[in-house]
């Protein structure tokens, strides 16, 4: 066992970040059973399931997530489900959501399908040889507020708010990008990666299907590279940001730094904790400016409310309040983005 798993195994709480393209027939029907085995088994968290497949990160009592996670390996095409364990000292999620979407993982790409085209996966162990090669252009199809936090040395950030951003800023970009020969006058090689791995699914997907041959992604995401590779060896700078009550995490899987902003959803350094702008469940450096005084006073009402329920040992109604940024980037993927991508 190594340290990682060690510390899955310490941990009080086991989070489950997971991921399936597949094709259910009838994806509604499959909801109510396995919303109920999560309820009864003390899980929290988001699945997300689509006639494309399942995504999603859940978290409860380890007894509970190996049924759960049982429940979904024998689904339609499901036996083989890319699963990343990791651990918390407290539950990461208010409640348990199973919900039905179009897509597991919006890209807005109707004929996109990573089940008939998809890039070549590369193991971690792999990845460092291959973003090394000066032949290798690398880019990072997660989210700007993601990116900020940490990637990899020498990556390219696309700046995109969505991940239905990333095919118009790649066609804008492509010229520029696959300008760049490597041996032999050959166009570069494209190495793409992102939390959990579901994300790369359908990007490289997207750029086969525009015609870029050399097309390699990190098998299971950066949450599998600071899994398995030790740090000494790692070329990842930062923490990774998770669709969770941690908001980060680092090698090992360990629980990161930063600190949530409950007005914007984004991730907020010790720095931004410092700033006179960042007030705790109210506002941070980044949306001040973004929100009006009446908003603040709301916020800062709610934060009160939630505290006082805390206190009294019960969750806030207002603590399971989803706000339209978090719905808008949880709903793409877990990797649940979420990047369960």
């Amino acid at each position: 066992m190594n340290d990682s798993a060690e510390a899955v195994g310490r941990a009080p709480v086991c989070v489950a970040a997971l991921y399936q393209f597949t094709r259910f027939a009838d994806h509604a029907a499959l909801r109510e059973p396995l919303l109920r085995l999560c309820e009864e088994q003390g899980i929290k968290g988001t699945l997300l399931l689509a006639a494309e497949g399942i995504n999603g990160t859940i978290a409860g009592p380890h007894d509970g997530i190996a049924r759960v996670l049982d429940h979904v390996r024998a689904l339609p095409g499901c036996e083989g489900v890319d699963v990343k364990l990791s651990g918390a000292q407290d539950m990461p999620f208010h409640r348990m959501k199973v919900r039905l979407k179009r897509e597991i993982v919006t890209m807005g790409q109707p004929d996109i399908d990573p089940l008939a085209i998809v890039g070549t996966y590369v193991e971690p162990q792999d990845w460092n040889a291959l973003i090394a090669d000066p032949d290798t252009i690398v880019i990072d199809t997660r989210n700007d507020y993601e990116v900020a936090v940490g990637t990899f040395q020498g990556a390219i950030d696309p700046q995109t708010a969505t991940f239905r951003d990333f095919p118009e800023w790649f066609r804008a970009e492509r010229e520029k990008l696959m300008a760049a020969t490597g041996a032999g006058g050959k166009p570069p090689k494209v190495a793409m990666f992102c939390t959990g791995g579901i994300r790369c699914e359908k990007s490289t997907a997207f750029l086969k299907q525009e015609g870029v041959e050399d097309v390699f992604h990190l098998k299971g995401g950066i949450l599998k590279y600071l899994e398995t590779v030790p740090e000494a060896e790692s070329l990842w700078q930062g923490e990774c940001f998770v669709f969770d009550q941690r908001v980060t995490i680092g090698h090992g899987l360990v629980q990161g730094s930063h600190a949530l902003c409950h007005a914007c959803r984004r991730p907020v350094n010790a720095a931004d904790q410092a700033s006179p702008l960042f007030e705790e469940g109210v506002s941070c450096p980044a949306c001040h400016h973004e929100r009006s005084d009446e908003q603040r006073a709301s916020y800062r009402e709610r934060h009160r409310q939630e505290a006082l329920a805390a206190e009294r040992g019960e969750l806030h109604v207002g603590a399971m309040r989803q706000d339209p940024r978090a719905d808008a980037t949880r709903a793409g993927e877990s990797e649940t983005e979420r990047d369960a991508g």
